[in-house]
């Protein structure tokens, strides 16, 4: 799934492109929507939130969007070949004079009223790329459950927006942490949140997602997708096993020696090593 610095990267260029545009033609490739003709509409901004896409729209509208596992949208000038897929998994374009925006494998794609927006996202912690981040609210929300599992509760949604697998994998080996320490039991909760929200920020003005400093192939990251590889520190080698309960379960990777706390015992923990990851670009 996409983290929190590729939805900004997608609206920053999308919003460059589209804002104070007139929309021309619009065609949505879901039910819901495929009799809804947006033409005439001018786009007034393109704004992420968390994980979150919003499209507001000249007369109060909003077009909500969401990434999922594998959803994207790509920027065309007009008279370009579509490259983001077959045509099947076009969910909507949105054309105006100068571009044509192209959604691939929208599994959200819903109108509604701007004044309805906390309808889709107001259960969403505060936003670690957004301008307002707080810090202090973010704490209160995950200290609210003090005996779950730290690697879970940074992927909670509802205590911070934003921050996906990657990105709690590499702040909790930075931080020397197991995913599976309570977090009550952290020692410094908002180092940890910082760390996280500091790697995303690094990244959000580019699509590669380096956790190291480095941008070389097969070095960008700590001990994500790193399965039986040794550990970058110390050379011990990474492993990983499933946390949390289907379908929310995620895969987690971490150092035995550097990282401190609990953690599943040998048998449960995979030994094969990971195929590459993809990161969707617009």
């Amino acid at each position: 799934m996409p983290e929190g610095d590729t939805v900004w990267l997608a609206a920053h260029r999308l919003h460059g492109a589209l804002a104070g545009e007139v929309l021309q033609r619009s065609d949505f490739r879901v039910p819901a929507l495929a009799e809804t003709d947006l033409s005439g509409r001018r786009v007034r901004e393109v704004v992420p939130r968390g994980k979150h896409l919003l499209w507001r729209l000249e007369g109060d509208l909003t077009l909500h969007t969401h990434f999922r596992m594998d959803g994207s949208w790509h920027l065309y000038r007009p008279g370009d070949r579509w490259s983001g897929g077959p045509d099947w998994q076009v969910r909507a374009v949105l054309e105006t004079t100068p571009w044509l925006a192209v959604g691939y494998r929208l599994p959200v794609l819903e109108l509604l009223p701007t004044a309805r927006e906390p309808d889709v996202v107001g259960h969403l912690g505060p936003d670690l790329l957004a301008a307002d981040w707080d810090l202090d609210e973010a704490l209160r929300r995950l200290r609210g459950a003090p005996d779950a599992e730290v690697g879970l509760a940074l992927l909670d949604q509802r205590n911070l927006a934003g921050l996906g697998n990657l990105y709690r994998t590499e702040a909790l080996f930075l931080q020397g942490l197991t995913p599976w320490v309570r977090v009550a039991d952290v020692p410094d909760l908002g180092a940890l949140v910082e760390r996280g929200r500091r790697l995303m920020a690094a990244n959000r003005g580019r699509w590669e997602q380096s956790t190291t400093g480095s941008l070389r192939h097969g070095e960008m990251h700590w001990v994500f997708e790193r399965t039986g590889r040794p550990c970058r520190r110390c050379g011990t080698r990474v492993a990983s096993a499933e946390q949390g309960v289907a379908p929310s379960a995620r895969l987690s990777y971490w150092c035995p020696h550097c990282q401190r706390g609990p953690a599943p015992p040998p048998a449960l923990r995979r030994a094969e090593r990971p195929l590459g990851r993809t990161r969707y670009r617009p």
